[in-house]
């Protein structure tokens, strides 16, 4: 699968793409630095806590938002997928380091807990 771009009806440019290019774009990003000796599963988990540390920040002190955040600013939001982002790209590193397949391991868990919380039927 390759990534696609497409516009939005209100003109924002949205690229889709699989965890698997984000995946090689991460290991060709990591290989042209040579940060590969430094990319232990350790390492990575403790990245990826920090992260999460500075991902939580954004929310702080704010008490409940509204979904879609309609008070927060552009720059803010912003900030929030930057922070999203660095999340992301160290599960994806990490996932790889440890040789899991991250898409297959989520759709797995995803079955599991319709299993384990069965819809209510009305």
């Amino acid at each position: 699968m390759r990534s696609e771009e497409w516009e939005k009806s209100d003109g924002e440019k949205v690229m889709d793409i699989s965890l698997n290019e984000l995946s090689q774009k991460l290991e060709e990003f990591a290989k042209a630095r040579d940060w590969e000796q430094y990319h232990s599963p350790r390492n990575l988990l403790l990245a990826m806590v920090g992260e999460v540390g500075e991902l939580s920040k954004v929310f702080q002190w704010r008490g409940e938002v509204d979904r879609g955040l309609p008070n927060w600013e552009e720059s803010e939001k912003e900030h929030l997928g930057e922070e999203l982002s660095d999340v992301l790209l160290y599960l994806i590193r990490l996932s790889d380091i440890c040789g899991i397949n991250l898409g297959d391991a989520a759709t797995k868990k995803i079955v599991k807990n319709a299993i384990k919380y069965p819809a209510k039927g009305f």
